[in-house]
Protein backbone atom coordinates (compact mmCIF):
# COMPACT_ATOMS: atom_id res chain seq x y z
CA UNK A 1 0.00 0.00 0.00
CA UNK A 2 3.02 2.21 0.62
CA UNK A 3 4.79 1.90 -2.57
CA UNK A 4 1.09 2.78 -4.37
CA UNK A 5 0.22 5.55 -2.04
CA UNK A 6 4.22 6.92 -2.55
CA UNK A 7 3.40 6.41 -6.12
CA UNK A 8 0.46 8.19 -6.11
CA UNK A 9 1.83 11.32 -4.30
CA UNK A 10 4.90 11.55 -7.02
CA UNK A 11 2.31 11.36 -9.95
CA UNK A 12 -0.46 14.11 -8.18
CA UNK A 13 2.79 16.49 -7.16
CA UNK A 14 4.69 16.15 -10.56
CA UNK A 15 1.43 17.30 -11.75
CA UNK A 16 1.09 20.29 -10.15
CA UNK A 17 4.88 21.09 -10.23
CA UNK A 18 4.47 20.76 -13.85
CA UNK A 19 1.14 23.04 -14.40
CA UNK A 20 2.31 25.94 -11.86
CA UNK A 21 5.97 25.35 -11.49
CA UNK A 22 5.99 24.57 -7.46
CA UNK A 23 8.88 22.70 -5.94
CA UNK A 24 7.42 19.63 -4.82
CA UNK A 25 8.67 20.11 -1.06
CA UNK A 26 5.69 22.26 -0.95
CA UNK A 27 3.62 19.38 -1.08
CA UNK A 28 5.42 16.40 -0.76
CA UNK A 29 7.28 17.68 2.57
CA UNK A 30 3.62 17.98 3.98
CA UNK A 31 2.26 14.61 2.84
CA UNK A 32 5.81 12.70 4.68
CA UNK A 33 4.81 14.54 7.60
CA UNK A 34 0.98 13.71 7.96
CA UNK A 35 0.69 11.19 5.95
CA UNK A 36 3.89 8.68 6.40
CA UNK A 37 3.82 9.93 9.91
CA UNK A 38 8.00 11.41 9.21
CA UNK A 39 9.79 13.70 11.34
CA UNK A 40 10.56 16.98 9.49
CA UNK A 41 14.12 16.41 8.59
CA UNK A 42 13.20 13.12 7.36
CA UNK A 43 10.62 14.61 5.23
CA UNK A 44 12.80 16.98 4.13
CA UNK A 45 15.52 14.78 3.10
CA UNK A 46 13.39 12.19 1.60
CA UNK A 47 11.92 15.48 -0.53
CA UNK A 48 15.67 16.18 -1.60
CA UNK A 49 16.22 12.58 -2.44
CA UNK A 50 13.37 12.87 -4.59
CA UNK A 51 14.84 15.76 -6.32
CA UNK A 52 17.76 14.57 -6.89
CA UNK A 53 16.85 12.05 -10.36
CA UNK A 54 15.71 14.00 -13.39
CA UNK A 55 12.01 14.09 -12.24
CA UNK A 56 11.59 17.54 -13.92
CA UNK A 57 12.95 16.65 -17.45
CA UNK A 58 9.96 15.96 -18.85
CA UNK A 59 7.88 19.44 -18.38
CA UNK A 60 11.35 21.65 -18.94
CA UNK A 61 11.27 19.73 -22.44
CA UNK A 62 7.72 21.24 -23.01
CA UNK A 63 8.20 24.36 -21.39
CA UNK A 64 11.75 24.35 -23.71
CA UNK A 65 9.95 23.65 -26.95
CA UNK A 66 7.45 26.17 -26.51
CA UNK A 67 10.19 28.94 -25.67
CA UNK A 68 9.33 29.15 -22.00
CA UNK A 69 13.23 28.23 -20.06
CA UNK A 70 15.87 30.85 -20.00
CA UNK A 71 18.45 28.36 -19.75
CA UNK A 72 21.14 30.56 -18.32
CA UNK A 73 19.48 31.76 -15.67
CA UNK A 74 18.18 28.27 -14.82
CA UNK A 75 21.61 26.81 -15.10
CA UNK A 76 23.19 29.55 -12.82
CA UNK A 77 20.04 29.22 -10.59
CA UNK A 78 20.89 25.39 -10.20
CA UNK A 79 24.73 26.02 -9.84
CA UNK A 80 23.34 28.27 -6.45
CA UNK A 81 20.89 25.80 -5.23
CA UNK A 82 23.98 22.81 -5.41
CA UNK A 83 25.85 24.31 -3.54
CA UNK A 84 23.35 26.08 -1.35
CA UNK A 85 21.62 22.79 -0.76
CA UNK A 86 24.87 21.67 0.81
CA UNK A 87 24.79 23.98 3.55
CA UNK A 88 21.17 24.28 4.20
CA UNK A 89 20.91 20.26 4.89
CA UNK A 90 24.15 20.40 7.03
CA UNK A 91 22.55 23.57 8.57
CA UNK A 92 19.41 21.66 8.97
CA UNK A 93 20.77 18.95 11.23
CA UNK A 94 21.64 21.24 13.78
CA UNK A 95 18.52 22.62 13.84
CA UNK A 96 15.61 21.17 16.86
CA UNK A 97 12.85 19.16 15.12
CA UNK A 98 9.89 21.93 16.12
CA UNK A 99 11.94 24.80 15.15
CA UNK A 100 12.23 23.45 11.82
CA UNK A 101 9.43 22.96 11.10
CA UNK A 102 8.16 25.83 12.12
CA UNK A 103 10.69 27.90 9.91
CA UNK A 104 8.92 25.42 6.98
CA UNK A 105 5.37 26.31 8.15
CA UNK A 106 6.10 29.96 8.39
CA UNK A 107 8.12 29.84 4.71
CA UNK A 108 4.67 28.61 3.41
CA UNK A 109 2.54 31.06 5.39
CA UNK A 110 4.67 34.30 4.27
CA UNK A 111 4.15 32.97 0.59
CA UNK A 112 1.09 31.99 0.77
CA UNK A 113 -0.51 35.58 2.32
CA UNK A 114 1.75 37.21 -0.29
CA UNK A 115 0.84 35.60 -3.36
CA UNK A 116 -2.82 35.94 -2.21
CA UNK A 117 -3.16 39.65 -1.22
CA UNK A 118 -0.46 40.71 -4.20
CA UNK A 119 -2.97 41.73 -7.33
Amino acid sequence: MTIAISLVLGFLTGILSGMVGIGGGIIIIPALVYGFHMNQRRAQGTSIGVLLAPIGILAFVEYYKAGNVDVKIALLIALGFFFGAYFGGSWAQQIPQNVLRKMFAVLLAVTAAKMFFQK
